[in-house]
C-alpha cells in the first residue's frame, strides 16, 4: 500500500477571538510539527500555553517573510515539517503566508490548509446580504491607488467585504458614500467571535450618523450590498 504524500507545511488557522474556536485537527498538527512559524512569537506564545504545547517558534512576519523564506524552503526540503500561523485567523488572508506558500509549491513541496477561524466569512453571513457571489477586498490602499479601487468598484454587483481599522473606518465609511451613495446597505461588523462583537446593519447615512457619535473600538469588518443587478431592468 502506498504511503501518503508527506505535508512540508501546514496553514493553520488561529482563533480570532474566543479561543474555543481552535479545532482538535490544529491542536494536534502544532503538536506533531518540527517548529512553528508565527507572525508574533509573544502573542502566539499565549495561546500555544493555553493549549499546553510546548514547540519551537520562529517568528514570520510582512517584514522578514521574503529574506526568511528561501533557507525556511530549504529546511523544509531536509525533511522538517512546519506550521505557518498567524496572530489570529486563517494565514494568507491579509497576513503574511502567501509568498511563503508560493515558494513551497514552487520547490514541490506539499501545503495543507486547515479549515478554521477568519472574521469575513461570519460577518458576510451575518448581514443578511446576498452570499451567492461576493469579492473580499481586504483592507483598501491606505493612500496611493485607494480612489482607483473605489471608483473600478463602483459597479459592483456582488457583495463586497472589506477589513478596516477603527480609526479609519469613519472616513471609509464617508468614502463608500461618495462612491456608492447615502442609501446603499452596509453591515458592520467588529470583535467578531470576542465579548463584546457587535454587528450593526443600515444605510451608509444611518451608520456614518452611528460611528460619529458612537465610540469606535476594535477590528472591524464591512459588508457592502452590490449594485442592484435589476437596476437596467427596472428601466425598460
Amino acid at each position: 500500500m502506498q504511503e501518503p504524500e508527506k505535508t512540508n507545511l501546514y496553514l493553520v488557522p488561529t482563533p480570532i477571538g474566543n479561543l474555543e474556536d481552535i479545532t482538535l485537527r490544529a491542536i494536534r498538527v502544532l503538536k506533531e510539527v518540527d517548529v512553528i512559524l508565527a507572525e508574533d512569537t509573544r502573542t502566539s506564545g499565549k495561546l500555544l500555553q493555553h493549549l499546553g504545547i510546548e514547540k519551537r517558534m520562529h517568528s514570520h512576519h510582512l517584514h522578514n517573510e521574503h529574506k526568511a523564506t528561501t533557507h525556511l524552503v530549504d529546511r523544509m526540503k531536509t525533511g522538517e515539517v512546519m506550521a505557518l500561523i498567524s496572530d489570529a485567523g486563517t494565514p494568507g488572508i491579509s497576513d503574511p503566508g502567501f509568498y511563503l506558500v508560493r515558494e513551497c509549491l514552487k520547490n514541490d513541496l506539499k501545503v495543507e490548509c486547515l479549515p478554521g477561524a477568519t472574521a469575513f466569512v461570519p460577518a458576510l453571513v451575518k448581514s443578511g446580504f446576498t452570499t451567492d457571489r461576493f469579492t473580499f477586498e481586504g483592507f483598501l490602499p491606505i493612500k496611493k491607488g485607494r480612489q482607483t479601487r473605489l471608483q473600478s468598484l463602483a459597479n459592483e454587483e456582488r457583495t463586497m467585504i472589506f477589513y478596516e481599522s477603527p480609526h479609519r473606518l469613519l472616513k471609509t465609511l464617508t468614502q463608500f458614500k461618495e462612491y456608492f451613495g447615502g442609501e446603499r446597505m452596509v453591515s458592520v461588523s467588529r470583535e467578531i467571535s470576542k465579548m463584546f462583537e457587535e454587528t450593526i446593519n443600515g444605510t451608509l447615512d444611518e451608520l456614518i450618523h452611528i460611528f460619529t457619535t458612537k465610540a469606535i473600538k476594535g477590528e472591524f469588518v464591512i459588508v457592502l450590498s452590490g449594485e442592484k443587478a435589476g437596476k437596467a431592468s427596472s428601466a425598460e
